[in-house]
């Protein structure tokens, strides 16, 4: 019998870095890359990823922790209406325990924390082809510049989460150096 799998959408910069990352990660089943909306004046839809994990392999706690330090949770850069720092919850409990999580972790940024709970609405996914981008594409300069330092960040902060299993072909030591 197939385990049943929670999910969260999480948003904040390129769905194919967010991608990459939480492919990365033990416990985590799948990954769909894509657009997500959710209500009033965040309605439009937001570069972001839905991750499918198992709570007894990696709890909500760390995906939102990983999330945080993988993108710009602490700026309010132009393009924040492209890519919103978002953590899109599916229930009330799910949304309470990020309100909580984004609080209690506060205090590991310099700024203040834009990152925010909404409620989760609708998906879009991306195009096929943009679909498993890094593990498609390990060798192209967007991954090189901008993937793999998000990696070698999980290899060196979040280790005990990552599957090396599941990023293949790619040793931790040629994300490690870059390659």
């Amino acid at each position: 019998m197939e385990k049943k799998l929670d999910k969260i959408a999480l948003g904040g910069g390129c769905h194919w870095c967010t991608e990459a990352v939480f492919q990365s990660l033990k416990g985590v089943g799948k990954v769909e890359q894509g657009f997500v909306a959710s209500e009033g004046n965040n309605g439009s839809f937001s570069e972001a990823a839905v991750v499918y994990f198992d709570p007894k392999q990696i709890a909500l706690v760390a995906l939102i922790e990983i999330h945080l330090h993988t993108h710009s949770s602490s700026s309010g850069h132009s393009m924040r209406s492209k890519y919103r720092s978002a953590v899109y919850a599916y229930s009330e409990k799910q949304a309470i325990e990020a309100e909580s999580t984004l609080a209690g972790l506060q205090l590991e940024f310099g700024g203040r924390l834009v990152t925010k709970v909404y409620p989760f609405k609708s998906f879009k996914p991306s195009e096929e082809q943009f679909k498993n981008y890094y593990f498609k594409n390990p060798k192209k300069p967007f991954c090189k510049s901008f993937i793999n330092p998000k990696l070698r960040l999980l290899l060196r902060k979040f280790s005990g989460n990552v599957a090396l299993e599941k990023i293949g072909g790619l040793s931790a030591e040629t994300i490690a150096c870059g390659k």
